[in-house]
């Protein structure tokens, strides 16, 4: 049996690259195995899609709230300090929603989440020469040592945070029952301090770095011989 899973579920469509792609379950009979993907820069293009899509089973895997989690007077003083960060860096552009609260986390942005695609790609090049994002959380680790957080830099404008625990190995304890013979997570961003990194390197998985939707396609079909 192949199951296919999507942690931390947020709404998408695949990449065209990946559209059509039918796993033959004929070739899995013999294997109970579990499939975890990444979505931006795995499955899809970040911020593109396509319209149709069919070989993708989702499961959303709920977290607790972080406001309750963190408490809201300490909460404010976090946001506080994440905004005055942002107030005194200079990028090519900022735009809008610096922050955002999802399940079980929150998503900064220096840049802010409004920005148009090629001011996204404008981000990502000026990030990775300047290292905003990293500086970022190394200044708000330590500033908050004690808040119990964990600092993911993912996609090409953000980073999340989130309590320790609550990242994307949370969902293995919701399929420790099942006696998969072999989980395999697929992700972009597995190096240390990227946001697939924990799961990629959890001793419950099988991990496995890909570059892009494309690349995907290509492991899957290598891997499972489709």
């Amino acid at each position: 049996m192949l199951k296919v899973v999507i942690p931390r579920f947020k709404p998408t469509h695949l990449n065209s690259s990946l559209k059509g792609l039918n796993f033959s379950l004929a070739t899995m009979a013999k294997r109970n195995i579990l499939l975890l993907f990444d979505v931006d820069g795995t499955l899809t293009v970040p911020q593109k899609s396509v319209k149709n899509h069919n070989i993708i089973s989702v499961c959303c895997v709920a977290t607790q709230n972080i406001q309750d989690y963190i408490g809201e007077n300490k909460l404010q003083v976090f946001i506080n300090y994440a905004l005055k960060y942002m107030s005194n860096i200079t990028l090519p552009c900022k735009r809008g929603t610096f922050i955002e609260f999802r399940t079980g986390l929150i998503n900064v942005s220096p840049v802010g989440r409004s920005c148009s695609q090629d001011e996204r790609e404008e981000f990502e090049l000026f990030d990775k020469e300047n290292k905003i994002r990293e500086k970022f959380v190394k200044s708000l680790q330590a500033k908050f040592p004690d808040l119990g957080l964990e600092f993911s830099i993912g996609g090409q404008i953000s980073f999340d945070v989130y309590p320790k625990g609550w990242d994307k190995t949370y969902c293995l304890r919701h399929v420790h029952n099942e006696q998969f013979d072999e989980i395999h997570f697929f992700g972009d961003k597995t190096s240390p301090g990227g946001n697939d990194h924990t799961i990629y390197n959890d001793p419950r998985t099988i991990g496995h770095t890909v570059t892009s939707p494309e690349d995907t396609r290509k492991q899957l079909e290598e891997l499972f011989k489709l």
